[in-house]
């Protein structure tokens, strides 16, 4: 038994849940309000005791096993949870390698350093008179002395080996403040002779600079990022280089500090700069995050779907504007250690959105106004700016018709060219032919000129299409209880997965034939499952490296024998691509059908139940009933449409 099915046996789920949530006994399973989101009327929370899993059906619509409540609950990563609930059970984990243990020794040598460079920049901003210049220009951007203290911002003096000797004289090598990103090695040349000697250079990053902490999700020191205070110096901002503890693309700036407000408010709002976020929290906006200045990445979009699905991009109107629409977009700037202009992508999002089963939105400012000013001139302001933001297409569709002549025919004509892809790249059925419709009225254009004769009617273009051959089976299923059963099916889906990763986007497609959405970390019940599902997609998105070498180059420990059995298990793939695909495509439906249908037994039980005590029907419980029919009707017609394929060979 591996160390996960051990914690699974010791740890009852309805036990954990109820540590943190009042449950009462509805049938074989409990129901509670949900700890996730505001929820006082309904109690739409539930255990499933049999399974081990919990499942919310109202807004979070999220569920799990014990894993992942702890990761929600906790704002945690797999292997956080997993030694939190290892300690809980009083399972020993596998203890890590020599490497493993050496390089987690390494990271906290480094941690130390990085925290100690946040008490030397500090003792230089507040107590040193070159630091003085530093906490004016802080002051005169509004911020109170609480707040410095909260985020630890200080300052680099205004010296090429201030912080090279300060450290130095505390034992801490020339090697370890390379390692931590606190110093620059340049090689140069010295002498005078027509052979100079090679000199190794060695000085401070950052110099008259103010510093900014960085710090990942749990708090813990990654590096810093420093703005300018002569308006000469380039670059504006400067991060720390990239490092084994720094990956800009990894980390979203505040939230450590955001990540409970978040999930309270299940939204998440995008910023472009450090003191953007820090003016925000300050005014008690605490749901702000930034990017630091890169491209915002998948990677940071997963970090924030661990605490919501709602996420709101703040873009100044040059970001968001006329010049990034015209082009097609990526969130806020390149690189902070080079002067970028903000390109927003579009499609990009949409992407995101599709991949992630997220909702988001873009909000723009007042032109030549920061979210600080903003904040300092109305906080309502702000709040009215955050709650009017909009769909990704309908604030592209919009941006473009500003200020333009609406009559004229070429401008509707360009403005449509743009938007139409857009649409287009919209996985749900019901959301393109809204767009379209929104982009209609826009243009004052009757719907059907915006519609592509070829792609009118896919679903019938869809049916007659050739039919294909039958396909084998999924693989025979040991006799266990649904829940096992359920487990051996994802494990043949994923392990076929893992070793064709492509089938993704070609399962995606017919998914979305049929109204369906697309292949999720949702359709995985257990959290090893998703968090090796997540590796898949990150494979995808990435060409650096084999897809299933970068699965398994990312995988934990205490994961890795899971991967292994799952591999072991889909070694004798049938060499006919058609027969695989249509194996993991009727794999994933029945997955589907067996969740659909255990939903909706249980929402009937509690609707029977509340009848017999006489209580009205509830609202909320009869519109999950219904979306979930109509789910399960598109499940049915999905594998009619199969059925009828073969019946036709």
């Amino acid at each position: 038994m591996s160390s996960i099915d051990e914690i699974k046996s010791r740890i009852d789920i309805v036990d954990l849940v109820s540590e943190t949530v009042t449950l009462r006994r509805s049938g074989k399973n409990y129901t509670g309000f949900c700890p996730f989101h505001a929820n006082t009327r309904t109690p739409a929370f539930v255990v499933f005791s049999e399974s081990g899993t919990w499942r919310c059906f109202g807004q979070c619509n999220e569920g799990g096993d014990i894993f992942r409540f702890v990761m929600k609950k906790e704002g945690c990563d797999f292997s956080e949870a997993l030694r939190i609930l290892a300690e809980k059970a009083g399972v020993q984990l596998k203890p890590p390698t020599p490497q493993e243990q050496e390089a987690a020794e390494e990271h906290e040598h480094l941690r130390a350093l990085l925290e100690e460079a946040v008490v030397y920049y500090r003792h230089q901003l507040t107590s040193t008179p070159a630091g003085q210049q530093a906490l004016a220009y802080l002051q005169g951007r509004g911020l109170d002395d609480a707040t410095l203290e909260a985020f630890g911002l200080g300052y680099a003096p205004n010296a090429w080996d201030g912080a090279l000797k300060h450290f130095k004289s505390k034992g801490y090598s020339e090697h370890d403040l390379i390692d931590a990103g606190l110093v620059t090695v340049r090689e140069g040349t010295e002498g005078g002779g027509s052979e100079p000697a090679q000199a190794r250079r060695i000085y401070d990053r950052f110099r008259h600079r103010i510093t900014i902490p960085i710090r990942d999700e749990r708090g813990r020191m990654t590096g810093f990022g420093a703005r300018i205070l002569n308006p000469e110096d380039v670059p504006k901002f400067l991060n720390s280089p990239q490092t084994a503890l720094f990956d800009k693309g990894h980390l979203l700036y505040g939230l450590d500090r955001a990540r409970k407000s978040i999930r309270t408010l299940d939204q998440a709002v995008i910023v472009e700069g450090y003191l953007d976020v820090i003016a925000l929290h300050q005014a008690g906006f605490t749901n702000a995050v930034s990017p630091m200045g890169t491209a915002l990445t998948e990677h940071q979009l997963r970090l924030l779907k661990r605490f919501t699905r709602r996420i709101i991009l703040a873009l100044d109107p040059d970001a968001a504007g006329d010049k990034a629409t015209l082009r097609g977009l990526q969130v806020a700037r390149q690189a902070m250690d080079r002067q970028e202009e903000a390109v927003f992508d579009a499609r990009g999002l949409l992407g995101y959105e599709s991949r992630l089963q997220a909702d988001i939105r873009v909000t723009t400012l007042p032109r030549g106004m920061d979210p600080d000013d903003v904040v300092k001139r109305d906080p309502a302001e702000w709040q009215r700016i955050v709650e009017n933001a909009r769909p990704v297409v309908i604030h592209v569709m919009e941006t473009l018709a500003m200020g333009q002549d609406m009559e004229d025919p070429k401008i509707k004509s360009e403005i449509a060219a743009q938007v139409l892809p857009l649409i287009g790249e919209v996985p749900n059925p019901v959301e393109r032919d809204t767009y379209r419709q929104r982009l209609a009225r826009l243009l004052r254009v009757d719907e059907r000129a915006l519609l592509d004769p070829a792609q009118a009617r896919p679903g019938r273009a869809a049916r007659s299409r050739p039919a294909a051959r039958p396909r084998s089976a999924p693989q025979a299923l040991p006799s266990a209880s649904a829940a096992s059963a359920r487990m051996a099916l994802e494990g043949h889906c994923l392990g076929v997965l893992m070793r064709r990763p492509d089938i993704v986007y070609r399962l995606d497609r017919k998914l979305q034939q049929f109204g369906l959405a697309r292949l999720s970390t949702n359709d995985f019940e257990h959290t090893e499952f998703q968090a090796i599902y997540e590796l898949i997609q990150e494979s995808l998105a990435q060409d650096v490296a084999e897809p299933l070498n970068f699965v398994l180059s990312g995988l934990s420990l205490e994961l890795m024998e899971m991967a292994d059995s799952l591999l072991k298990r889909s070694e004798k793939l049938d060499p006919n691509d058609d027969k695989v695909f249509e194996d993991v495509r009727r794999t994933l439906l029945d997955v589907r059908l067996r969740e659909v249908r255990r939903l909706v037994e249980h929402i009937r039980y509690s609707m029977e139940e509340s009848q017999q005590q006489g209580q009205p029907p509830d609202v909320e419980q009869m519109q999950v009933m219904q979306q979930y029919s109509r789910v399960l009707l598109q499940l049915y017609l999905a594998l009619e449409d199969k059925n009828t394929e073969t019946q036709n060979n």
